[in-house]
């Protein structure tokens, strides 16, 4: 018995779908980029007015890592502990036995979360629905 398939569609199918993906890595990297922007913003201000720790919103930085390209990026958002009052980050956020917290780096993500998602969504959708 001789079955033959013509998989033409299927490859055809398969090169879209190559394509597609890297402009969803690509773009998915700036979506990325600007969230972890937004949630630097946000705890910066959220945390900002307290009289005994004027420098560290300044000390809140992020990082981005890999450009989507591949299949991955992240970011890491946070004081740096480097900077004057960087090493704060936890005691302000989570406060200690002798001091209430200053949750400024969860609610800045909640925030976030949102926007995010929409942002992949709408991506998603921009690039699949073509």
């Amino acid at each position: 018995m001789d079955v033959r398939f013509d998989a033409s569609e299927l490859n055809a199918l398969t090169a879209e779908l190559n394509t597609k993906a890297q402009r969803v890595g690509a773009e998915a990297a700036a979506v990325v980029r600007k969230g972890a922007l937004n949630v630097k913003n946000d705890a910066r201000r959220l945390i900002s007015g307290l009289a005994h720790a004027p420098a560290y919103p300044y000390s809140i930085g992020y990082e981005v890592e890999g450009d989507g390209r591949f299949g991955s990026i992240s970011a890491e958002i946070g004081p740096d502990k480097a900077k004057a009052q960087g090493a704060l980050g936890n005691i302000l956020e989570y406060g200690t036995v002798n001091n209430a917290p200053f949750a400024h780096l969860g609610p800045a993500l909640d925030l976030e979360g949102p926007r995010f998602e929409k942002a992949l969504g709408d991506l998603g959708a921009e690039v699949f629905d073509q």
